[in-house]
């Protein structure tokens, strides 16, 4: 399991829908995308790790906004 399928719980789809498989495959693999970029200049590492951090958080909870979007019924 890479980092960003345990951020974004790849395997927990309780209903089966096809839709959240997509939004988390997508997610998990943006994040382990940004977390796997080669090394860049040495003297921004820190502002370089947090701008990698903020980017994993809002994929994260964008995966979380967009399944409730395609999982979410009708108010009653």
């Amino acid at each position: 399991m890479t980092l960003g399928e345990y951020r974004v719980g790849i395997s927990f789809n309780p209903g089966g829908n096809e839709q959240v498989n997509k939004i988390k495959r997508a997610a998990a693999d943006l994040i382990d995308l940004i977390y796997n970029m080669p090394e860049g200049d040495p003297s921004i590492t820190t502002e370089r790790d947090r701008l990698i951090r903020l980017a994993a958080d809002c994929f994260e909870t964008g995966a979380m906004h967009a399944v409730k979007a395609a999982t979410k019924g009708p108010m009653e």
